[in-house]
């Protein structure tokens, strides 16, 4: 259930959390097995069943009280199993809709009562807790689960080894348990998917072009006609735009059948499927899929055209001429949206433009066309080079150079293919496992991408070189054809040069250094090796370097060196790692060569003592180096997964209690970065690591404040988070380091942190107590936006508290906050509206923010495409019209505010929606403004968004509703619109105010007789019976007032039919 359920199983994504297990065959028969492997396991381990979990499953349940039987404790809509653990808590709670289980014995009980229900138990569980065996065992174990090399044996060893030698030995057969059902599920899974067929380009275009010989061919005609949309074809056989590749659409066809319309196909890697009428490239609504998915165009066309379909059967049709290239294997780019748009430059020659590169390509696929389609550069470099490309088994000029090399250096080593893509020879090469790359080309679309548009300068003519650069050639040129001995002399005066110049590392590339430097690193001479590592460790500070070094496949060679003995070699190899992997392609070359798993193991060999012997000081090096290497290598989203499953957590937190400060850095630079993930944050917690953060807040070095502050910053989104800062004495630290304000990282970051901390009240008690408020106020003003949006955001938090207020104001902090409404950065815009607001509250702040025309340039921002933005506006003119002196002719002055709020009715944003629904009711309050908003057609626009099931919205909307009823027609018009059924409904909300809200509002409507009879059907007199027994007055009196009205209609009816 760790890897099957990462790698195996097909989840959905969606923007506003978690995804969801897609309805595929593949996962159904994963929850079959798992279900199978939960509903014997009782039977089957049953002192493994007893074992009690580190944290409970928790997901929304189906089950109700009445489907459990004996052996639970059943009260109102509460259940608690008998079965408790050593502290005499339940090993299973409902609360519904959620239900907790921390025992394997009880969810075999639980699925054996879902009965029909078992499945869809299975699902929701899984769907909550995508990493279950962190829950089961421990960040440690579900780590080492998805590990079969010895770091888990030694992981069992010490299980076996601990307090209580019967329950280590329990939960160590556990362990194995649910190891051996991951790898079960990954091989069933494997299995499955090797059968299932998918297409590729170069599929689909051979039988497009077959399709085509058969059209216009009179009365004989199986079709009209079949083109593409696009006629461009991209380098990897695709002819959608980039942006749709990366969903593994290949083309769109417009295919004119003799017996029906015309249809409008979309071919896929999975397969054929009719779109909602691709007519030409950018119309982004006909992309959706409108039929179920075929295997082929031929199949599609037999279910949909009859003729089709008879005249395939009758086969009165036969092939004239033979499909250009149909019968050769052709190897073309994978649909990989990451590397689209990056620039891939050969150092040789110009590469010819697109356009160019179009016409040839064209050419090329014509009909009696004999050239041959070669792989492009990125497979090249990645050396996965076919065996069947004629086009790469010629022995290239380059090859007799190597050759010539490799025969004066004796010691060296064959190139291997993967070392030098581009380069490689005919002969056949061994290369094990452990070496193949991890096909993988997708990667994170948010991580940042350095370096892309850096330009390549070189001097106008050769006048201009200084004499360095003619001086560092010839020392190449002695590498070059020089034997052992002249190689170690030239490498070694050629560090004597200043390497960290840019004429003297382009003199390197420019007469070819870097091939040789980088053929070096696969000889068996451990001099050549460092020379030439302690030499592309200091160029490849060079962007230019560094990609070149990356097209030369560098990074696999310098990826296999981790494996050395040597330490030093390991060092140089990962530190030149973390220079090179500075953009998105090296470091996901870096992650399919296995190299994160290598590095990984490097930090697994410092000692903790302050005072090293000259071998551990070694030790040291090669670990600071690792960490350097992965600080590079975490901004790739999986990256920073591949770190974790490698078992980098824990050897991280190891490593940041070390007491050497240049170890301090990388490690806490790689947290920082990977803190971005909910799985990193929660293991920086649980690890205890938050305090040693903590304490480096208060070293003297600013680059490691700097990102113990924004590793806070991250994970004090968690409230135990915060109160572990404040806990540990953090917050003051945080405070001093203000003080440090023309340092703009460090103070982005610690700003970052006590806007985060400030969340709890606690905190911001702390903040007042060491005068923080006065120094953030004064940074306002001349600071980074990036600053700007922490400071801003820390005042929001703080301003919850009322004493904050009149500090905020006494210190002149009102007029810098107004005066950044009229930012453009989003973020910022959010946290200023939110201050803004929260100071409103105040009478005396409300004051000059209205003097300083602070409510119209909220009202202004309700026009800002960002949703966010138009929410926090909304929210914050709610606050300002609440407190204002005449708020009601204050709303009238804004020359067309009304309509503009009204029109935002129309909004999709849920949030966007439940603020000017707050913010319609603090208008209506005035008589004439409502009057206004029912003209410009308020009560249908609030009808309509009656049937929400968000609470939130629920709230707002029936106070909307509730307000805007005291005007003429309007309880009427909200009854013709059908608003009152869906209202009643509001009542079963579990949210008390939700509650209070549509009593009000159905209070308001029951005024007219035609809602009390629709009330009464849909019975709300039962639900308000309920609630005028409640404790909160106002919807007591709210709920009896409705019943009340209807009762006088039952009553007036009643006399006037029997007198």
């Amino acid at each position: 259930m760790g890897a099957s359920l990462t790698r195996a199983a097909q989840w959905t994504t969606l923007s506003a959390g978690n995804g969801k297990l897609e309805i595929t065959p593949l996962n159904e028969s994963l929850l079959k097995d798992i279900l199978h492997f939960v509903e014997q396991f009782s039977s089957r381990h049953p002192q493994e069943a007893k074992y009690v979990f580190k944290e409970p499953l928790q997901w929304s349940t189906t089950l109700v009280p009445s489907d459990f039987k004996t052996g639970y404790d059943i009260s109102g809509p509460t259940v608690q199993s008998e079965e408790k653990d050593s502290e005499e808590h339940p090993l299973l709670q409902l609360f519904p809709p959620t239900i907790s289980v921390q025992s394997f014995s009880q969810l075999s009980k639980l699925v054996q009562l879902a009965n029909d229900k078992r499945l869809k138990e299975v699902r929701a569980c899984l769907e909550e807790n995508r990493d279950p065996i962190v829950k089961i065992l421990g960040p440690s174990f579900a780590t080492a689960l998805k590990k079969v090399d010895s770091s888990v044996l030694r992981l069992v060893d010490d299980v076996t080894g601990g307090q209580q030698a019967k329950d280590s030995e329990v939960k160590a057969k556990l362990f194995f348990l649910l190891q051996h059902l991951d790898i079960q599920l990954l091989s069933s899974s494997l299995m499955k998917i090797s059968l299932e067929v998918r297409l590729n380009p170069a599929a689909v275009k051979n039988e497009i072009e077959l399709l085509k010989c058969f059209c216009n061919k009179g009365e004989k005609s199986v079709l009209k006609s079949v083109r593409y949309t696009s006629d461009y074809e991209f380098s990897n056989g695709c002819h959608t735009p980039p942006w749709r590749q990366v969903h593994g659409e290949i083309c769109y066809l417009v295919i004119e059948p003799c017996d029906t319309e015309t249809l409008y196909v979309t071919c896929s890697t999975a397969g054929v499927f009719l779109n909602g009428g691709i007519k030409q490239e950018g119309e982004e609504k006909a992309y959706e899929q409108t039929s179920e998915v075929y295997k082929d165009v031929v199949t599609l066309l037999k279910s949909r055209s009859p003729h089709f379909a008879e005249s395939i059967n009758k086969q009165d049709f036969a092939v004239q001429e033979e499909l250009p290239s149909t019968q050769k294997i052709q190897h073309v780019e994978s649909v990989d949206g990451e590397e689209q748009g990056q620039p891939q430059r050969s150092y040789e020659h110009q590469e010819k433009n697109v356009h160019e590169r179009a016409r040839q390509q064209h050419t090329a696929n014509k009909p009696g066309s004999k050239k041959k389609l070669e792989p492009s550069l990125k497979w090249k470099n990645l050396g996965l080079l076919s065996p069947y490309d004629d086009g790469f088994r010629k022995e290239k000029p380059t090859e007799k150079r190597e050759k010539i090399l490799r025969s004066d250096h004796k010691k060296k080593a064959d190139f291997s293919g993967s070392s030098q893509p581009g380069h490689q020879s005919s002969q056949k090469i061994k290369t094990s496992a452990r070496d193949m790359p991890i096909v993988d080309f997708s990667e994170s679309s948010s991580e940042s991408e350095e370096d892309e548009d850096q330009h390549e300068r070189r001097p106008e003519s050769n006048t201009d070189l200084p004499a360095e650069y003619w001086q560092i050639q010839k020392l190449v040129k002695y590498v070059k054809n020089g034997n052992q001995t002249a190689t170690v002399d030239a490498l070694c005066c050629m560090m004597e040069f200043n390497l960290e110049q840019e004429t003297c590392q382009l003199a390197i590339r420019d007469v070819g250094g870097l091939e040789v430097l980088i053929n070096l690193l696969g000889t068996e001479e451990i001099r050549c090796k460092i020379g030439s590592l302690k030499i592309l460790r200091k160029i490849s500070q060079n962007s230019q370097i560094r990609r070149a070094i990356a097209d030369l496949g560098g990074l696999q060679t310098m990826v296999k060196i981790l494996d050395s003995p040597v330490k030093d070699l390991k060092a140089l190899a990962a530190e030149t790692i973390a220079n090179v992997a500075k953009f998105r392609r090296a470091r996901r070359t870096v992650r399919q060569y296995r190299g994160i798993k290598r590095l990984v193991e490097l930090l697994d060999c410092v000692p903790d003592s302050a005072t090293l012997t000259p071998e551990q000081e070694k030790d040291v090096e090669v670990a600071r180096c690792g960490a350097l290497a992965l600080w590079s290598l975490s901004k790739s989203t999986r990256n920073k997964e591949a770190i974790r499953k490698a078992g980098g957590i824990p050897l991280l937190a190891r490593l940041l209690k070390s007491p050497h400060e240049n170890m301090l850095t990388p490690v806490v630079g790689t947290l920082q970065e990977c803190a971005s993930e909910e799985s990193y944050r929660i293991a920086i917690q649980s690890e205890g690591m938050i305090k040693d953060l903590v304490k480096n807040l208060s070293c003297d070095n600013p680059e490691l404040q700097m990102h113990c502050a924004s590793a806070i910053f991250k994970c004090a989104e968690d409230k135990l988070t915060r109160d572990l800062v404040r806990q540990y004495k953090g917050l003051q630290p945080l405070v001093s380091l203000l003080s440090k304000a023309d340092n703009k990282q460090l103070l982005a970051a610690t700003t970052g942190a006590i806007w985060k901390c400030s969340i709890s009240m606690e905190n911001v008690a702390k903040f007042e107590e060491y005068e923080a408020l006065e120094i953030l106020i004064s940074l306002l003003t001349e600071q980074p936006e990036e600053v700007l949006v922490n400071v801003v955001g820390a005042l929001g938090e703080c301003a919850q508290v009322p004493d904050n207020k009149a500090i905020i104001r006494k210190c002149g902090g009102i007029q810098p906050l107004v005066n950044l409404l009229t930012g453009t950065n989003q973020a910022l815009l959010v946290n200023v509206t939110k201050a803004v607001g929260a100071c409103a509250t105040e009478m005396e702040s409300m004051v000059i923010i209205d003097h300083l025309d602070g409510v119209r340039l909220l009202w202004s921002l309700l026009k800002n495409p960002n949703a966010d933005v138009q929410a926090s506006a909304a929210w914050a003119i709610c606050l300002c019209i609440e407190n204002a002196k005449d708020a009601g002719e204050m709303v009238r002055s804004f020359v067309g505010g009304l309509e503009l709020i009204v029109n935002l009715l129309k909004s999709t944003n849920k949030e966007v929606l439940a603020s000017v629904c707050a913010a319609i009711a603090k208008i209506a309050k005035d008589e004439e403004n409502l009057a206004i908003i029912t003209d410009q057609g308020v009560v249908p626009m609030l009808a309509k968004l009656t049937n929400t099931t968000n609470d939130r919205l629920r709230r707002h909307l029936a106070k909307a509703i509730a307000r805007c009823c005291m005007w003429g027609s309007n309880r009427v018009s909200f009854g013709d619109a059908g608003t009152v059924a869906p209202l009643v409904r509001y009542l079963k909300s579990k949210d008390c105010s939700v509650h209070r809200a549509t009593a009000q509002a159905l209070y308001q409507l029951s005024k007219d007789p035609n809602n009390c009879i629709t009330m009464h059907e849909n019975g709300v007199v039962k639900l308000l019976l309920g609630m005028i027994g409640s404790t909160d007055e106002i919807l007591q009196e709210a709920s009896a007032g409705c019943v009340r009205n209807i009762r006088l209609l039952a009553l007036a009816n009643d006399k006037a039919r029997y007198g």
